[in-house]
């Protein structure tokens, strides 16, 4: 079998809960698949992707143990196009292939692919049968990212303008999550989604 039979794209913005929602469908018995942990393998000491990342922008993002240094990466190119799309032609490629080696050895009903960036990077869909969006407002979002990252709103704002908003990740949903509430409404919908996936993928 060269992919598995049904795959589920996960998204939502930074502080929507995503992480929440995927632990919830992890716990149900699908397979969770997930960019920004293979980001953080590719990147962390000896990653596959830090011999590049060295070449392509030198010592000043490498950290004391041979890994990504995140905050000076960030700081580089948070406000500079270029240096964004030299990273990401790094790093995108990579991420694919490991998230397509991941999905296709999944043993599970469904797989789960975790992707912040999933409307950004417009090249996940053609890979999801099915796409869900984990949503709240966006004063919910700042208000968690704040809370748990200690930046402050003026910086949370940018980096949430730098994603795309939340009527685009909405446009492309097939299901939505509302995160507003506590996290036990969260898990009745993801448990009801859950039964839904079961089905669709064995139909």
């Amino acid at each position: 079998m060269t992919r598995p039979a049904w795959v589920v794209g996960l998204t939502g913005g930074i502080g929507s809960g995503k992480s929440a929602a995927a632990a919830r469908f992890g716990e149900r018995g699908a397979a969770i698949v997930d960019t920004d942990v293979i980001a953080h393998a590719l990147t962390g000491p000896g990653g596959a992707a830090m011999a590049a990342i060295r070449e392509a922008f030198g010592e000043a993002v490498i950290d004391a143990d041979g890994g990504l240094d995140r905050r000076a990466m960030r700081d580089r190119v948070f406000d500079a196009p270029a240096e964004r799309a030299r990273l990401e032609a790094i790093l995108h490629p990579m991420i694919r292939a490991e998230s397509d080696r991941q999905c296709r050895a999944a043993q599970a009903p469904y797989v789960v692919l975790v992707v912040p960036l999933l409307v950004e990077s417009g090249r996940y869909r053609e890979r999801c049968d099915r796409i869900v969006v984990v949503d709240c407002p966006e004063a919910v979002q700042r208000a968690r990212v704040m809370a748990r990252s200690g930046l402050p709103e003026a910086q949370v704002r940018a980096i949430m303008a730098a994603q795309a908003g939340r009527e685009a990740r909405l446009a492309v949903a097939d299901d939505v999550i509302d995160n507003s509430g506590d996290l036990t409404v969260l898990e009745r919908q993801v448990d009801t989604l859950h039964q839904r996936y079961l089905q669709l993928a064995s139909a």
